[in-house]
């Protein structure tokens, strides 16, 4: 008796060593900012010992160093890893979770934490856990709203409010 198998799908996508060169040349990116603001801080030996950028300058280079090394391995290195390191669902799941957390880090910025907090959410709650809108809304400001007392009213610690706070009405 024989089993017919289906032909294995492949995966495409960012292959694993593009992924580790990019995070190394952002190490190097890095390390060169170290290296430069030290320069400027003092990276020298002074009078009374180590100017305030000597140590920072010299952390600086052995992240430059260690980041070319690492762009090396995985660019010409002899266990290069080519296996997919990311496909195009995994990237749109991570996506669907990341654009709104800049958006909502934005969002903080104009409309403060609470409501952005609320919106936030709610569209979480709507969009990706697929609940009722009202209870979702619901939820969202009833969340917002007990935070707010807890750290406004209760602890006394004021969070950001944005430039166009719509809770400014409240004296907080």
């Amino acid at each position: 008796m024989e089993t017919l198998q289906e032909p294995a799908v492949e995966r495409r996508g960012v292959p694993t060593f593009a992924v580790e060169a990019a995070v190394a040349l952002l190490i190097l990116v890095l390390g060169l900012v170290v290296v430069f603001g030290s320069r400027k801080l003092g990276s020298g030996w002074t009078s009374d010992g180590p100017g305030a950028g000597y140590f920072p300058f010299y952390i600086g280079l052995i992240l430059c160093v260690s980041a070319l090394g690492a762009a090396y391995q995985a660019l010409f290195g002899k266990k290069r890893n080519t296996e997919i390191f990311v496909d195009g669902e995994q990237l749109r799941r991570v996506l669907m979770v990341l654009v709104p957390a800049l958006v909502y880090v934005l969002a903080v910025q104009f409309i403060g934490i609470y409501v952005a907090s609320a919106i936030y959410i709610a569209g979480f709650m709507i969009v990706l856990g697929k609940f009722n809108k009202a209870k979702s809304v619901a939820t969202a400001v009833i969340i917002a709203v007990l935070f707010f007392f807890l750290f406004e009213v209760w602890f006394k610690v004021p969070l950001a409010k944005g430039a166009f706070d719509p809770l400014a009405f409240l004296g907080y």
